[in-house]
């Protein structure tokens, strides 16, 4: 009997990775609302404004605003790096398809439409079969759309505030749009995003990380390229 016949099927076990992941999203998350929250209490005081209870500073702009502002970036990153790695290669890295060989990534999926096991849209074929070839990044690409809208309409209520807090004169929410401050705080948290995803590419070259799927075995070669 093999090992894996032996081992006794766990939900959680089977679901670790997602779990432990939702988990620490949820820490995250609290600990901004509740960090995030003093500062705006903190900052109100020095005005002189009155304070802000949690439960209206989960739905004012400066929160919701910081929030999809890095969903935004890191719903770009996760689209741009499952749609370059479909075209393009590093040599050496375990993220990387290799140029010389066949993937199974590529396979025509018409071939499997008669599995049983086979996805729905598979078996389907056709328009269906197009769409869920690219189902991943399309969601992706649409997470990110949706988390930029947002994040643009909440710095756009944020900036309207502050400006009326001040005496100043509040831009349209379409002007905005064309603000240097909602495009600082897009582009100072993308370019660490590429930033990051270039260097787990390259530098899986020749570091290694043993048990995980996104490291080359241990004693692989260099230029040994997938994982």
């Amino acid at each position: 009997m093999s090992a894996a016949a032996r081992r006794p099927s766990s939900w959680v076990r089977d679901n670790g990775l997602t779990l432990a992941l939702a988990g620490l999203v949820v820490i995250a998350l609290v600990g901004q609302a509740l960090t995030g929250w003093h500062v705006e209490v903190a900052e109100r005081a020095t005005h002189g404004e009155g304070p802000i209870g949690l439960s209206a500073y989960l739905v004012s702009g400066p929160f919701l605003s910081a929030l999809f502002e890095n969903w935004e970036s890191e719903f770009l990153q996760m689209w741009a790096y499952v749609t370059l790695t479909a075209y393009l290669f590093q040599r050496g890295s375990p993220e990387s398809k290799d140029p010389d060989e066949d993937s199974p990534q590529d396979r025509d999926p018409r071939k499997d439409a008669k599995a049983s096991d086979a996805p729905g849209p598979v078996r389907e074929g056709g328009l269906l079969l197009k769409v869920y070839s690219h189902s991943l990044g399309l969601t992706l690409l649409a997470l990110f759309i949706a988390s930029f809208v947002l994040h643009w309409l909440n710095s756009a209520r944020a900036a309207a505030e502050e400006a009326t807090a001040h005496g100043e004169a509040v831009k349209s929410t379409l002007a905005y749009l064309g603000d240097a401050q909602l495009w600082f705080e897009s582009f100072q948290n993308w370019q660490s995003e590429f930033l990051s995803t270039a260097l787990i590419v390259v530098l899986g070259i020749w570091l290694r990380e043993k048990g995980s799927p996104e490291s080359k075995p241990v004693s692989a070669p260099h230029r040994q390229t997938g994982a």
